[in-house]
């Protein structure tokens, strides 16, 4: 099997990294990015990485997902947790003020903020994770993020992210079409996946934050997750 070698990462900006996107192009565009979740693996990665810490909880536990969207990983976290009996507390944070206010079902607690400054205590959650959000950052401001996730962890710090690939780029462009995502979900998906990650950038954007070297896993449909025990 020929493996391609992964582009140069793109500095690009997407359509929804804008602050005045309104309110419905952002949850429409947003409900493409969960249909597209369930579909390629981007849950299916972040429940994989999720499920062995929840099954060392005991009774309860708690999350926080930054740059929840829609909130289809909490959703599917507890789901999973509760399979396992585990009472599972989900705390929702996402800059979008409209993504936060229409889906707050998907949590237990919805807040709208700043992932550079996560407004939590140290060691406050049991498990923080982030979920195709770090892409959208450069690598000094990805540190940042990362710095400030293992801060507020207790447990567990978990980013699950995009694989940077031609083939999965032009995958994603292809399948929007017969999927009916708005052209917004589709232009920003391409860029997303081209703004994505190699193992080798994400261990190195943890260990600059953290000083500890990540496990770095690979999974289907192009995802990347990196997760560590969060250290002082």
């Amino acid at each position: 099997m020929i493996s391609l070698p992964a582009p140069p990462r793109l500095r690009g900006l997407e359509i929804l990294d804008d602050p005045g996107v309104t309110g419905d192009l952002m949850n429409r565009s947003m409900s493409d990015v969960a249909r597209a979740n369930a579909l390629f693996g981007g849950r299916r990665a972040a429940i994989a990485e999720l499920r062995p810490v929840l099954a060392t909880m005991g009774r309860t536990g708690s999350m926080l997902d930054v740059g929840t969207g829609r909130g289809d990983i909490p959703a599917a976290a507890r789901v999973v947790a509760k399979q396992l009996g585990v009472e599972l507390w989900t705390i929702g944070f996402d800059m979008s003020l409209p993504l936060v206010a229409e889906n707050r079902k998907s949590n237990d607690v919805v807040a709208q903020g700043d992932a550079l400054r996560l407004p939590f205590q140290d060691r406050s959650v049991d498990v923080v994770i982030a979920s195709q959000l770090l892409h959208h950052f450069q690598f000094d401001d990805a540190v940042v993020v990362v710095r400030e996730m293992n801060r507020v962890a207790g447990r567990r710090a978990i980013i699950s992210d995009l694989r940077r690939s031609v083939i999965a780029a032009a995958g994603i462009w292809m399948a929007s079409f017969p999927l009916g995502f708005h052209p917004v979900s589709r232009r920003d998906g391409v860029v997303s996946v081209m703004r994505g990650f190699i193992p080798n950038e994400l261990s190195k954007i943890v260990k600059a934050a953290t000083g500890v070297v990540p496990e770095v896993r690979h999974h289907l449909g192009f995802r990347l997750t990196a997760s560590w025990a969060p250290r002082s």
